[in-house]
């Protein structure tokens, strides 16, 4: 039983040692990221972009399906959402691979903005650290808002201007309920789900978004129904 209790503990401590040679590596890497762009830098080169689009320019429909297919609680955590962390480590070690993420829009916003796509530990604790500055020195209706102005939405498309002028010739506050839910599924597979693509894919992605809406009780089935009925 001793030996046991000794193999477990030796065990232990290698792998705290391996996690806190991770979270340094990590943090060395979050630390010379913004150490050659700050964060500040960063925001303003997004600001000035031509297309930027305000959070108040853009339907609260849209606004209710990003965070809903994205990030549901978004407004309750404050970078990093533990619950989906735990639930994406669950499904990758059941797969034996990096099928899930667990990111939060702040977290995607840091990847995107700093980093690149690849799935390594390392990145997923810099991008972790990212967020939780960001998610310090900004509002939750300002991240949210750069965070649309930044995705990729597919044919060439970036940001929610360049999406609704794109792909249905109006600026987003003209985008319909259906359009809004729409394009709020895209980003997830962009090179899928974009219109020019395959259009039944896309249809599939909306009504997979208008699930998860009516999950977290931002959409009702009867508007769901409504929307689907109108498009």
């Amino acid at each position: 039983m001793k030996n046991i209790l000794k193999i477990l503990i030796v065990i232990g401590l290698v792998i705290a040692s391996i996690g806190v040679l991770f979270i340094g590596q990590g943090y060395k890497m979050y630390k010379d990221a913004i150490k050659e762009v700050s964060i500040e830098s960063k925001i303003e080169e997004i600001r000035k972009q031509e297309n930027y689009t305000k959070i108040s320019e853009v339907p609260e429909m849209y606004k209710k399906a990003v965070v809903s297919v994205e990030d549901h609680r978004f407004y309750k955590h404050y970078g990093i959402d533990v619950i989906a962390i735990g639930r994406a480590i669950f499904n990758d070690l059941k797969a034996f691979s990096f099928v899930e993420g667990g990111s939060t829009i702040t977290q995607q916003l840091a990847k995107n903005q700093y980093f690149t796509q690849e799935k390594k530990i390392t990145r997923k604790i810099a991008e972790t650290f990212l967020a939780f500055k960001i998610e310090k020195e900004y509002e939750k209706d300002e991240i949210l808002e750069l965070y649309i102005n930044t995705i990729y939405f597919g044919n060439g498309y970036y940001g929610i201007k360049e999406a609704a002028i794109g792909y249905f010739g109006k600026l987003p506050k003209d985008l319909t309920d259906g359009e809004c839910i729409m394009l709020a599924g895209i980003p997830n597979a962009p090179s899928v789900y974009a219109l020019t693509e395959n259009l039944d894919l896309a249809k599939q992605r909306q009504k997979q978004v208008m699930a998860k809406m009516i999950r977290y009780k931002t959409l009702t089935e009867e508007q769901a129904k409504e929307i689907l009925n109108l498009d």
